[in-house]
């Protein structure tokens, strides 16, 4: 997978930086984004935003190429997805919580109407 996922020597490189750092900050952009009951679109300008920030710590840290195209656009994937479960995972629990007379939870990522 390497020069596909990553161009760092290590996979664990990409799993540190990508999924673990930069996982968590998505994750959190999600459900702050929810918890503010702003938009998936905005969410996901703040992801972009976060993505060059994490393509600096590869460049700075890890000697990984910073302007690049694919590799961005890998690390949005992938910090995308995290955002959006982040996101979904909050706003259910917003849903079930706030209007618990109308919806149940119907999963981690879905609510129902009730009846």
């Amino acid at each position: 997978m390497q020069g596909i996922l990553y161009d760092e020597q290590s996979f664990l490189v990409f799993l540190f930086v990508t999924l673990l750092l930069g996982g968590l900050g998505a994750w959190m952009t999600g459900r702050a984004c929810a918890m503010t009951w702003r938009t998936r679109q905005v969410m996901a300008i703040y992801v972009l935003i976060l993505t060059a920030g994490v393509r600096f710590i590869h460049f700075s840290i890890f000697n990984a190429t910073l302007l690049s195209l694919h590799y961005y656009v890998v690390d949005a994937v992938v910090l995308e997805a995290i955002a959006f479960l982040g996101f979904q995972f909050k706003r259910t629990r917003q849903m079930v919580t706030q209007y618990y007379w109308l919806y149940e939870a119907s999963g981690p990522f879905a609510w129902k109407a009730k009846g």
